[in-house]
């Protein structure tokens, strides 16, 4: 078969790679390269390294649908379900994405390739887990230059944003605008003065501000004639120090397990008592149980209570919730435990847009959840969208009905709840109406009710079924 008898369709996912570029087509995930790269590109697919990769999960599956010399040739990757941005992830899920990203580099060096770009949209989750996506980053390494080119990428990508996490406070959502990363001279303003001399930010920032400063930014690139030449074993040598050297810098920026306003909520909610939470939690699984879902999202994850209860149902689970740190002690649970559970940091009110050049690089939030899931769980945060985020109840079924394909566990919080009084503010007047009866009236105009359950707190859980 030839690139001619495959419609390739003229909207890219992505163009800025001379070698190719990625699009979809319904369901499928193919990739055009450009005739001049098919030879290399294609050795490097065929490789034992690059096979083995893809049966240990790590690069993502890929198969060739059309080669003819001369002409383009089309790749098939296997679809991720749920694709994520690194401005979604959790500090754990960006530290694995790199040390994954290391560990590749590393053992593409034993087969004479290298990485030539490192960046976190290389990367995609399967669950817990990190896969690179990218097959176009790898190629055959000079043997005799002693350089990773892709070094500063990593740096500005990876460590930056990492670093401005842990010494700043920037949240890792705000390198959404920055698509290439930090450079050292946007922390360097903000340090104090003796933290920035410490390890790791006297490599990472200080140092490299400082030479910048002095010479110009344009004196760190080398033009071909340039790049320095030694021998083989000097090279190889060379990058192995420089890629430990670079692990342990990311090894040196671990953020604090610091506790944040919601990770300690599921040991902390007094106004649940025992009984309520084993009730919840039997109605839950008793639910999953009998209606089987094969996707979940889990709207308001927290630490992951019910995403582990619906991936012990054999659902693949996205767990959405805003707090970063319960976020990522979620993923760290599912990491360690090999659940299929994907936690990204995201609001269900304020969901991430779509960004990037006409806004078709990276796909909103809701693009990616509407229509893709089997059940939708809203376990304790309706009252949230309801009263702090004032979102009307009809809005919230609407929006619950269009991302779920047919089910949704939905828990009411009356007004007469702690938590419920908390959000009013002493507003409590305007919620008057939120009843458990308006509740089911909105409800029902969508969905119809299969089960529910009444916890002696004045909670109640519903089983709801779409009706349209």
């Amino acid at each position: 078969m030839s690139s001619a008898e495959l419609i390739l369709p003229d909207c890219s996912a992505t163009f800025r790679d001379p070698q190719g570029r990625l699009f979809g087509d319904g369901e499928r995930v193919l990739r055009e390269i450009y005739p001049e790269h098919v030879e290399p590109v294609l050795a490097w697919i065929r490789s034992s390294l690059a096979q083995e990769w893809i049966r240990q999960g790590r690069l993502i599956p890929t198969r060739i649908l059309a080669s003819v010399r001369g002409e383009s040739a089309v790749l098939e990757h296997e679809r991720v379900f749920f694709p994520t941005y690194p401005w979604e992830w959790t500090p754990g899920q960006w530290r694995h994405a790199a040390s994954l990203t290391l560990d590749l580099c590393e053992e593409a060096l034993e087969s004479g390739y290298i990485l030539k770009d490192a960046t976190p949209l290389n990367i995609l989750f399967k669950g817990s887990r990190g896969v690179f996506v990218d097959v176009l980053s790898f190629e055959r390494r000079e043997p005799r230059s002693p350089l990773w080119m892709a070094y500063a990428q990593f740096v500005r990508t990876f460590l930056l944003p990492l670093a401005a996490y842990i010494h700043l406070g920037w949240p890792l959502a705000a390198t959404q605008q920055r698509r290439d990363g930090y450079e050292p001279g946007d922390l360097k303003p903000w340090l104090p003065f003796l933290r920035s001399w410490r390890h790791p930010l006297r490599s990472l920032v200080t140092l490299p501000a400082l030479l910048e400063g002095e010479s110009g930014p344009e004196n760190g690139v080398r033009s071909e004639f340039q790049k320095p030449k030694v021998s083989e074993e000097i090279s190889a040598r060379t990058i192995r120090r420089t890629l430990a050297a670079t692990r342990r810098l990311l090894n040196a920026l671990t953020p604090p397990a610091r506790a944040s306003r919601w990770s300690g909520y599921a040991k902390t909610a007094h106004h649940y008592k025992a009984e309520d939470h084993a009730a919840k939690q039997t109605f839950v699984g008793r639910c999953l149980s009998s209606i089987r879902p094969g996707r979940i999202l889990d709207v308001g994850a927290n630490t992951g209570v019910y995403s582990r209860i619906a991936a012990a149902s054999g659902a693949d689970v996205v767990a959405l919730d805003t707090d970063v740190r319960a976020a990522d002690l979620n993923w760290q649970t599912a990491h360690s435990d090999g659940l299929s559970i994907l936690p990204i940091v995201g609001d269900f009110a304020r969901p991430t847009p779509a960004v990037g050049w006409s806004n078709c690089e990276s796909k909103s939030l809701l693009a990616r959840v509407e229509g893709r899931f089997d059940c939708v769980l809203m376990l304790g945060i309706l009252h949230h969208l309801l009263v702090a985020d004032q979102i009307p109840l009809a809005a919230v079924i609407d929006q619950l009905a269009r991302i779920s394909l047919r089910w949704a566990i939905v828990e009411w919080v009356p007004s007469e709840d702690p938590q419920f009084a908390e959000l009013c503010r002493g507003r409590e007047e305007l919620y008057r109406h939120l009843s458990e009866g308006y509740f089911l009236q909105a409800a029902t105009r969508t969905f119809a009710i299969r089960d529910r359950e009444r916890l002696s707190n004045g909670r109640s859980l519903w089983l709801m079924e779409a009706t349209r």
